[in-house]
């Protein structure tokens, strides 16, 4: 996630990109450039190798066409590549990435002549963990800093060039994933924006001999500042003056989104703003978010409201969007900001069942192909088991008069949105699983080498189909306490639609059931088989106690 130094000319910003998109197994999810920074984020996405081979070509066609003696930004900055972090998505680790930062660092220094330093979990030293520290002084430091012992790049020292005067330095690393977000203010005032900074960012401001930020410093006995802590962990932040929006903002880095979450910092500042006469605005997101702090966002503020969080995910991003004013200087669309699903528009896939229409699955399902066949369907009934048990929750947490119970339907309509995604899932993956016996007894069987292994193959995938349709059987019966406690506690006017659920509910486990006794039927392993089916009968009996249950109090009730 590379920070170039240049958010103006889009000519430099295109040949960069161009640069990184140009290794194969590379996907740029998103290029997100700042006139008044005067900066851009570059995120992208791929295999170890591809990645780092990537962020080398970025760095080294940013020292082409970026000469940072004419630079000049809001945001601080080293060279013109001003920090590159690599940041583990998935498949590997953080210390892999921090292995990797280090040597890309030192082919940075050694293919181009620019000085690097090494910060987050790829620091050689502590002190340079913090980003700050490496980039002390800024550009325009640089050179002075070059010949100060303890000041020296982690690779490439040396006394200042003509390399080093175009390009700078810059900051190469491994993190976790961070936000950076900037949070607006009603007021032009750069010093009041970074008093609000200094209030909220974990390092604080230093302490003081007066009252006034013109008196000395407090030092202690080392000489060192002494230092009043912010209120946020895990955050860094500073105040500036946008032109280009014509406000000033709080700048801020949140470094670990678990210790203090989007909404937690957004809450934290418009706290501060409000007691220095102040108010946030809305919200600036650089660059991606990750999908859970929206959803997790969403949620807080409609807790806040006492509302149901048990509605759908994009829903819940669409509350969070509203709440922290995320659209208030130009739209933010979610397939464009967050990670998740840019990632997603950019995997090649074939159509999913779940994507489809109604009329559409219902047709695909009535033509001559056999899948999407009895499993599917079976996964898709349990899905509207679910959905219409997590229906009556939240239609009973905002019923008038229920105010008092609103939390308790809340959490039921949250725990049926997490069994209707389950459910849904396993509606396209009945279909890949029986695609898979396809694909096994389409393998070659000339030699014995070739019978064993589609053999192997063929049972490997039949084991597979049988475990799939038992998963539906689990997934569907834990749908039925939700919907008893609906038909029995729920909006009356709504036990029907409990009722429906269940009937639902009892379905797609009996159908499941079919699936797995005919798919356990060709296991060689018979105890494996057997294990199976005995699992799938007591689901199916437990299943049918149920349904009779539940809908006897929905009779009763009607």
């Amino acid at each position: 996630m590379p920070n170039f130094s240049e958010g103006r000319d889009k000519g430099v910003i295109d040949g960069i990109v161009a640069a990184i998109g140009s290794v194969e197994g590379v996907s740029v999810l998103n290029v997100d450039p700042g006139e008044a920074t005067n900066r851009t984020v570059v995120t992208f996405v791929g295999e170890p190798e591809a990645v780092v081979e990537a962020a080398f070509r970025g760095v080294r066609r940013a020292q082409e066409l970026i000469d940072m003696r004419r630079h000049h930004g809001a945001h601080p900055r080293i060279g013109a590549t001003d920090v590159l972090p690599l940041i583990p998505v998935s498949g590997v680790t953080l210390e892999e990435c921090a292995a990797m930062a280090r040597t890309l660092a030192e082919r940075i220094a050694t293919e181009t002549g620019i000085p690097t330093y090494c910060y987050e979990a790829a620091a050689y030293e502590l002190r340079r963990k913090n980003l700050a520290v490496c980039r002390k002084g800024e550009y325009e430091g640089l050179r002075e800093r070059l010949t100060v012992k303890g000041e020296a790049p982690d690779f490439g020292d040396r006394a200042w060039d003509e390399t080093i005067a175009r390009g700078g330095a810059t900051v190469v690393g491994a993190r976790d994933f961070l936000i950076a977000v900037n949070f607006n203010l009603n007021s032009t005032s750069t010093r009041r924006a970074n008093a609000i900074a200094f209030d909220v960012r974990e390092k604080g401001r230093p302490m003081r001999q007066g009252p006034k930020v013109t008196d000395k410093p407090v030092l202690d006995a080392n000489g060192e500042k002494v230092w009043i802590p912010g209120t946020l962990k895990g955050t860094k932040a500073i105040g500036w003056y946008i032109d280009e929006y014509g406000i000033a903002q709080v700048s801020m880095n949140i470094t670990d989104i678990n210790a203090t979450p989007l909404h937690a910092a957004f809450d934290e500042v418009s706290r501060a703003a409000a007691a220095r006469g102040l108010r946030v605005t809305g919200t600036e997101i650089v660059g991606l978010v990750p999908r859970r702090c929206l959803v997790d966002a969403g949620k807080y503020f409609l807790r806040k409201q006492q509302r149901s969080v048990g509605i759908a995910d994009d829903e819940i991003i669409r509350i969070a969007i509203k709440s922290m004013g995320l659209d208030e200087l130009r739209p933010f669309l979610p397939e464009e900001k967050v990670i998740e699903d840019v990632m997603a528009a950019q995997t090649p896939k074939g159509q999913q069942l779940v994507d489809m229409t109604c009329r559409g699955f219902a047709l695909e399902t009535a033509s001559e192909s056999p899948a999407p066949g009895g499993g599917s369907i079976s996964a898709y009934m349990g899905a509207l088991a679910a959905a219409l048990g997590t229906m009556v929750a939240n239609l009973s947490s905002h019923k008038p008069g229920w105010d008092d119970e609103w939390e308790r339907f809340s959490d039921a309509a949250e725990s049926g949105q997490a069994l209707l995604k389950e459910l849904l899932a396993l509606v396209d993956e009945d279909t890949a699983a029986f695609n898979r016996i396809m694909d096994a007894f389409k393998l070659p069987k000339g030699t014995d080498d070739e019978k064993a292994a589609r053999s192997a193959a063929i049972q490997a995938a039949t084991l597979y189909a049988t475990e799939v349709p038992l998963r539906t059987m689990r997934a569907a019966v834990r749908t039925f306490p939700l919907l008893r406690d609906m038909a029995a506690n729920g909006n009356p006017n709504s036990v029907s639609d409990a009722g429906v659920g269940a009937l639902a509910a009892r379905s797609a486990v009996l159908g499941a059931r079919l699936n797995v006794k005919i798919n356990a039927a060709g296991l060689k392993d018979r105890t494996a088989a057997d294990t199976l089916v005995a699992e799938a009968e007591r689901i199916a009996a437990e299943a049918v106690a149920l349904e009779a249950e539940t809908i006897k109090i929905v009779e009763d009730k009607i």
